[in-house]
């Protein structure tokens, strides 16, 4: 390394470590970690790895979310892709693997520890397309899934926890059981500080009461209560949060 460019050159073992492969066509791997900072042109950089990588991570992503839930529409999914494949996800997965230690960066740009959100997406973007033409396709998933599986999980997770609403409906119709009915118990206040008592209703079962300070809301939390109550949810004692159990449909 130029010690006048301390941010010069790259280490690709870091990478192959990382990815547990080691590379047949090495100079693919050298072309993913050269920035355009520092490449001779534009076409020299990683840019167009990033571009090829950021389609493959999509469809393996796309692949396993449409895999992994069958009653997800096509809006949830849409949603949870963008979330999972995010430039802030994509740049915290490269750094917790090293790739910020990796890449070759010009003069300018700072030290390794305060590098754009941005630069190290691209990196990881990068090495996955990369991966995908120096391995193939089984590889690459395997690679990708290793390291998003859990935010995955997390990010439907989190998706779930804002709609209790639709977790009971899909848990229901998996059973085979009608619909959801939610019926206003009683309603009470003034209009500009009104709360409404729902209570939801599932295959002729009456489930607890709960209240919210408008409809939706406490809909929302009658749905939650029958979750609890059929034990498809649990309150996480540490956080006081809803947790919905393995057996919810996700």
């Amino acid at each position: 390394m130029d010690p006048s460019n301390p941010l010069g050159s790259h280490d690709a073992d870091i990478v192959e470590v990382a990815l547990r492969y080691r590379f047949k066509d090495r100079s693919l791997l050298d072309r993913a970690l050269i920035h355009a900072s520092l490449a001779p042109t534009r076409l020299e950089s990683n840019e167009r790895l990033e571009f090829f990588g950021d389609a493959v991570l999509g469809m393996i992503i796309c692949e396993r979310l449409f895999l992994a839930y069958p009653d997800a529409l096509e809006g949830d999914l849409t949603k949870l892709k963008s979330n999972i494949v995010s430039r802030k996800v994509c740049a915290d997965v490269a750094r917790e693997l090293g790739f910020d230690r990796a890449i070759s960066l010009g003069k300018g740009m700072g030290s390794r520890d305060q590098l754009p959100q941005s630069l190290l997406a691209a990196v990881f973007e990068s090495v996955v397309g990369a991966l995908y033409l120096d391995a193939g396709l089984e590889v690459t998933r395997d690679f990708v899934l290793s390291v998003m599986n859990a935010r995955i999980a997390r990010a439907h997770q989190q998706g779930h926890q804002e709609n209790f609403k639709s977790v009971l409906q899909q848990t229901m119709q998996r059973g085979g059981i009608p619909t959801p009915e939610y019926v206003i118990v009683h309603e009470e206040g003034p209009d500009h500080l009104k709360s409404f008592h729902i209570c939801v209703i599932v295959g002729g079962r009456q489930f607890p009461t709960r209240t919210g300070a408008s409809k939706k809301e406490a809909e929302q939390l009658a749905a939650l209560a029958a979750l609890a109550e059929l034990g498809f949810a649990r309150i996480d004692p540490t956080t006081g949060e809803a947790v919905l159990t393995d057996e919810a449909v996700r």
